[in-house]
């Protein structure tokens, strides 16, 4: 497997470490709610199963944002290379290593550190289109590009 597989890869085992978290919330809310029925009633009960819906909402929501993830990092070809950085690109730079796919925070690959980012975070819109050689600044860090894959 080359780097760009390597990197795409974490980020899936990523993302699908972050569904079954959310799922098994899911699980153990309906779990809670369906006992909350069989308790007693009252104004306790009442408070406690709006929590638990609350929560159950909250779980949803999480779970909607990461297939939308999952499905962004789908679009990643790690055959393509492109002489602009793009979704998808593997960039080096003079200050750090990037993949362009979705927010995974740090990855660790064949001993080097890479940063797994979203093309819509601030940084990863400073990068897309840019060439190897263009010089970038971002939080008064100025770096250089020295290789897309």
């Amino acid at each position: 497997m080359n780097i760009k597989q390597n990197l795409y890869h974490a980020c899936l085992k990523f993302v699908n470490n972050r569904l079954q978290t959310i799922e098994a919330t899911i699980a153990e809310i309906q779990e809670s709610l369906q006992s909350e029925t069989k308790s007693s009633a009252g104004d306790k009960h009442e408070t406690g199963r709006a929590m638990l819906q609350l929560e159950r909402e909250k779980a949803g929501n999480q779970l909607a944002e990461i297939i939308k993830v999952k499905e962004a990092l789908t679009k990643i070809n790690t055959e393509q290379t492109s002489q602009h950085v793009g979704l998808g690109s593997v960039v080096y730079t003079t200050n750090a290593h990037y993949f362009i796919a979705i927010s995974a925070g740090e990855l660790h690959i064949n001993s080097e550190t890479f940063y797994a980012i979203s093309p819509n975070t601030p940084i990863g819109k400073l990068l897309i289109g840019k060439t190897v050689g263009d010089a970038v600044t971002f939080r008064n860090i100025a770096f250089k590009i020295d290789n897309i894959i």
